[in-house]
């Protein structure tokens, strides 16, 4: 026998994963979100359905876990740099989104009767909205775009006021709106706030420094940060979810897009503890109450047409102010018309605090279905043609997909060549490719190239956590060099991400037999980095430009690399200008994307670099070199010799990067691929 509602953990548990897997198909099939799906099947087997489950504790608890989910997420995903350049939008954005729909609110409260407090929290409630289809625009690709990014930042607004509201509502309702009540709201909220952003940056840096290959240990270090990050914001008289923002915003440098941590969280978040959520929202409405009380319906009525009024209007004022798209308009006004959390958590203190019925809370519940279905379609909808649109723009060839190819030949050194090539290799379609070379002969020949493999076999298995495709190469000959150069024209690489261990066999090379040679006889760019510590730690990146760099080829692709790679980080960039007009350079770095808080300077000489600037590097410091192959524009004799100055320098972090000597195209027929093989048995990375 089956008791009803079932009680056993066991069936719940499986019922919900039918219902997860289940949902979201048949939405697909009818091109609904799979999102309603989930709320749909929380009201057809909730309490107030057929009553196969009931809301207990145990749905409450996964369910709250994935509201944190959705907003931790959204500030770990937020371009921060977009977010300080729209922070004024976001302000105004989130300031009408929350007045416009709660002076709707309050004009018809008091027309039907409402008391002030009971009005005023009401009508707040109209204002609060939940980032509920966010997911939606992140899996598109356009979580960065202007329009997401002005909602989600005008979120913390609407939702802070609201449940601001809340608190002195229901302070005043129980005698305690005093002086006292408005120091300790202050007070605690700028302390929380400060606390939060000051000491998880502290507590992330030190952590990745020293435990950044342990995969289990950094998302449960993650998840911690989390949840005692918003557990801390009820102590400071906050609601949670205030508090999972700001965790997300205080790591959001720290884990980066392309990453398997990033990847963890994520899946995590998306097959198990959202899908909680959308199911206990659904577990809410009950029917059978708003067909016994006919006023009830009236109510909904209204608080679905004006929220929804309110928010387009709030999304179309300041789109229009700010000369956003349609498209971009109605995105904004799918992300915070959606009704959740803050929604729920205000009714029901309203309800215990004798100032709503159960109409009011029925009505309440109607807003959020009717809501959570129309956000959702509304942001599917838009979010696709704004991905269109991206992908309709006219061809630029210098971001053509990059084919990043990763000579592996030290176990120790994977992962941080791995996280720099994720960010080389962007959002490209291409898969990325580890090469082992092994020096072998007839006789040992199979022995080598197994060996070789198994360098590799780490390389896939982290590429695998971050979702990002492998194919791999291994090459058997005699000469490194000759291996990873004929991969490079057999695969049609356009970069090359390779480590080096800051030593030189002889004072005459710039790096070691190997490196030499592949700058010598490759046209491709190249990245030849020296990682001592984790790129998730970086705080300042610092490009050196030498004098007519910004005449080469591929300036403009080696410059977007580094940005990316700043952006990507969350680093400020520094860019040094030497013995140039710093003016031309500063112009052309500021149009390229993506945005990254940047300044330009420029020094009259070398020395002036080696004896004034090499001594303000920090630890934390990534120094970049946009450098030039011998005998091509922008060379220098101190080119060569910085790679061994900077090996021994205080960061320890540093990327020479090797512009491409030709356009980027399709071809690599442009060079022969009948190389002479140059014989050595040195290791290209230590």
């Amino acid at each position: 026998m089956i008791d009803h509602p079932i009680t056993d953990p066991v069936l719940i548990f499986a019922i919900a994963m039918v219902v997860f897997f289940v949902a979201p198909l048949l939405m697909s099939r009818l091109r609904i979100p799979g999102i309603i799906g989930l709320i749909l099947a929380g009201v057809v087997i909730g309490p107030n359905g057929f009553a196969l489950l009931d809301r207990d504790p145990t749905i409450v608890l996964l369910g709250t876990v994935g509201l944190l989910y959705i907003i931790f997420i959204a500030g770990l995903e937020i371009d921060l740099e977009g977010f300080k350049k729209y922070r004024n939008r976001s302000v105004l954005f989130g300031t009408l989104s929350f007045t416009i729909p709660f002076l709707f609110g309050l004009v018809f409260t008091f027309i039907l009767g409402f008391s002030t407090p009971a009005a005023i929290l009401l009508a707040s409630i109209l204002g609060s909205h939940t980032l509920l289809a966010y997911p939606i625009a992140s899996r598109l690709g356009i979580s960065k775009d202007r329009g997401v990014t002005t909602a989600v930042g005008g979120t913390i607004m609407t939702d802070t006021l609201a449940l601001l509201v809340l608190a002195i509502v229901a302070g005043s309702m129980q005698g305690e709106l005093n002086s006292t009540f408005w120091f300790t709201i202050a007070v605690s909220l700028v302390l929380y706030v400060a606390i939060t952003l000051i000491l998880i940056p502290i507590l992330a840096k030190s952590f990745f420094r020293t435990m950044s290959s342990e995969g289990a240990l950094e998302f449960i270090f993650v998840m911690s940060i989390l949840f005692v990050t918003a557990y801390g914001a009820t102590l400071a008289g906050l609601e949670p979810i205030i508090g999972a923002f700001l965790a997300g915003l205080a790591l959001n440098r720290f884990i980066l897009e392309h990453s398997p941590l990033m990847n963890r969280i994520k899946f995590v978040g998306n097959a198990l503890f959202i899908p909680f959520f959308l199911l206990s929202v659904g577990m809410l409405m009950d029917i059978r109450v708003l067909l016994g009380d006919p006023s009830a319906w009236l109510l909904a009525a209204l608080v679905v047409i004006f929220v929804q009024l309110g928010k387009f209007l709030a999304a179309f004022i300041s789109g229009k102010l700010y000369n956003y798209s349609m498209d971009q308009i109605k995105l904004m006004f799918g992300l915070s018309v959606p009704q959740a959390a803050a929604t729920l958590a205000a009714t029901l203190v309203g309800f215990d605090l004798g100032l709503f019925d159960s109409a009011v809370v029925n009505a309440v519940i109607v807003m959020i279905l009717v809501t959570c279905m129309v956000g959702p379609y509304v942001v599917e909808k838009y979010a696709r043609k704004l991905a269109l649109e991206e992908e309709l723009k006219p061809f630029d060839p210098s971001e053509a997909p990059e084919r990043v190819m990763v000579p592996i030949a030290n176990p120790k050194t994977v992962e941080s060549l791995l996280d720099l090539a994720f960010i080389v290799r962007g959002q490209s379609s291409e898969p990325l490719y580890p090469l082992t070379v092994a020096q072998g002969t007839n006789g040992d020949a199979e022995s080598e190239v197994a060996k070789a493999e198994k360098v590799l076999a780490h390389a896939v298995t982290y590429a695998a956590g971050a979702s990002v495709p492998i194919q791999m190469l291994t090459r058997l000959d005699p000469n490194i060099a000759s291996g990873i150069i004929r991969a490079i024209e057999e695969t049609r690489i356009t970069t090359l991400v390779i480590g080096w261990n800051g030593k030189r066999s002889t004072p005459q090379l710039i790096f070691g037999g190997i490196l030499d040679q592949l700058l010598e006889r490759t046209e491709e760019m190249v990245l030849v980095s020296k990682l001592g510590h984790p790129l998730n730690t970086t705080k300042r990146i610092v490009l050196v430009l030498p004098s007519g760099v910004d005449h080469k080829t591929g300036y403009y692709r080696s410059l977007r690399t580094v940005k990316r790679l700043a952006n990507q980080v969350g680093a400020t960039l520094v860019c040094v200008v030497v013995k140039d007009d710093a003016r031309p350079y500063e112009k052309t770095i500021k149009e390229i994307k993506p945005d990254v808080s940047t300044t330009v300077v420029g020094i009259s000489s070398w020395n002036e670099w080696h004896k004034q600037w090499m001594l303000t590097l920090r630890a934390d410091d990534l120094v970049v070199v946009l450098s030039a192959r011998r005998g091509t524009l922008a060379w220098h004799p101190q080119l060569e010799q910085l790679p061994n100055v900077l090996a021994k320098a205080n960061p320890e972090s540093f990327i020479m990067i090797y512009p491409p000597e030709t356009e980027k195209t399709d071809s690599r027929g442009s060079r022969g691929t009948d190389v002479p093989r140059m014989m050595s048995s040195r290791s290209y990375e230590d």
